[in-house]
């Protein structure tokens, strides 16, 4: 019997093309679905000599040259569980089960402690690149014991992108931190792609851009700082003919985005760790505001627009959206390395940023060209606690903060909702305020809860006895 060097379980999308993307790679890949029709399908369509069709798991894991390696491509949550209950019976100590889903961290911390407790072990494998990315590189974050990583390793670097010559694959940290560092890198690509939104709104309604000029200032915009996959892609969207209908097909699809939930995780995250990622929670929020078409329909009609204030000159305003969009990038990829920061160490995880950064610069979808400025500015000896304390950054907050603030007013006065540009601009001032008006918030909860306040001219806490007006 031929011996399988990896089992694939999920073979739709994401998991066929990651069986794929090994077998090129001269591994032996065994595959297996629930449904035998979908794996009949995909060894059809895709004949590989690498590529094992098995229809039974039993077979599948008997297949496995010892430690057992198996990974898990399905969906998130209670189909995970339901699979691992299958699995474990079947396997052995030292066996290793990979989740390449993406799941839900604090899960993979409780399955991976259920797990050791058998002798197997689990690692949360967080991989971004979507189909393209699965098939031919994509950026992976693995977490979980790290001599079960150093197993499955060879394979892992050898699926990965590369940037600059290395992997985009590398060990992230214990139990959950692989699939965390993945739940903060979708959450960067929520912010991401409701800033490249916001910046459309701007060039569309106010700039009174066509769909030809959007696609030539994005690839334009592609060619210098703004370079990434997410501005590539735009460009490309807006040239992209209806081909069920006439003219662009952007302006046939319908106004309302969904999500999966990983950007709402990482909102929930950053308040439980007192962290503001207040963009990402923007970008969430808006996806929810997208949905609800009849209200915004009925609200059109009973809450008169601003008049638009068309631009005068297109190159100028151009310029400034870039700018704007180039500075609220980096508060938000600001704001998501600041949440690992914390998370490394309330968990005590230990996280590499600056390599979780290089490992971002390929293969993901949020990779971009100034990660190669993030990776460098987490390497260097002299840290920064926070990325826009970085020399770098820095400077380029302080030449474009004015476009920033110009683009939100130009969006506020307009009507256009622009809530992603709004919290950067927001998060700016309160990441620099002398005043924030905090002290008038302790005076309050002081005055109606006896809560204590600190005093700005010795130590300790103070409780006032305030006098409140009668209003008998």
């Amino acid at each position: 019997m031929t011996k399988i060097d990896i089992g694939i379980i999920g073979l739709s999308v994401m998991g066929r093309s990651l069986a794929l993307n090994m077998a090129d790679h001269g591994f032996k890949v065994g595959g297996y679905n629930r449904s035998a029709a979908v794996t009949k399908q995909v060894v059809q369509e895709h004949p590989h000599e690498n590529l094992v069709p098995f229809y039974d798991l039993e077979a599948l894991i008997s297949s496995l040259t010892p430690p057992r390696r198996v990974m898990l491509m399905i969906q998130a949550g209670k189909p995970v569980d339901a699979v691992i209950g299958q699995l474990a019976p079947l396997l052995e100590q030292g066996d290793i089960i990979m989740d390449g889903g993406n799941s839900f961290y604090g899960d993979t911390v409780r399955r991976a402690r259920e797990l050791e407790e058998k002798g197997i072990h689990y690692l949360g494998v967080g991989i971004s690149g979507g189909e393209e990315g699965a098939r031919f590189g994509p950026s992976i974050m693995p977490g979980g014991n790290g001599e079960a990583y150093e197993s499955v390793r060879p394979i892992l670097e050898a699926i990965a992108a590369r940037a600059m010559g290395e992997p985009c694959c590398a060990y992230i940290g214990p139990d959950g931190a692989g699939h965390y560092v993945k739940m903060v890198h979708n959450g960067i690509e929520y912010a991401d792609m409701q800033l490249i939104a916001e910046s459309y709104l701007l060039l569309k309604y106010v700039g009174g851009f066509t769909n030809e000029e959007l696609a030539d200032t994005f690839h334009s915009w592609d060619q210098g700082e703004l370079h990434s996959y997410l501005i590539g892609i735009t460009a490309d969207i807006f040239r992209e003919q209806d081909d069920l209908g006439q003219g662009r097909l952007i302006d046939s699809i319908l106004d309302s985005a969904k999500q999966k939930g990983t950007g709402r995780w990482a909102s929930i995250e950053a308040l439980k760790q007192g962290v503001d990622i207040s963009m990402i929670t923007s970008a969430c929020a808006a996806r929810i505001m997208s949905n609800h078409l009849e209200s915004r329909e009925k609200a059109a009609r009973l809450i008169p627009s601003p008049d638009l204030r068309i631009a005068q000159d297109k190159k100028a305003f151009a310029h400034m959206v870039r700018a704007a969009l180039y500075t609220g990038k980096i508060i938000a990829y600001a704001q998501g390395f600041a949440l690992m920061q914390d998370a490394s160490s309330q968990y005590g995880w230990n996280l590499d940023l600056g390599r979780i950064a290089a490992i971002f610069r390929a293969g993901c979808i949020i990779q971009a060209a100034f990660l190669n400025d993030i990776t460098h500015a987490f390497e260097a000896e002299d840290k920064p606690e926070n990325l826009i304390f970085d020399t770098f950054f820095l400077s380029r907050v302080n030449e474009h903060q004015d476009s920033l603030r110009t683009a939100v007013s130009t969006g506020v006065l307009n009507g256009l909702p622009v809530p992603a540009l709004c919290n950067a601009v927001s998060y700016l001032d309160a990441f620099r305020a002398k005043a924030a008006g905090a002290n008038l918030i302790q005076a309050q909860r002081d005055c109606f809860g006896a809560h204590t306040y600190e005093r700005t001219d010795r130590q300790g806490t103070f409780h006032h006895q305030w006098r409140k007006t009668d209003e008998n």
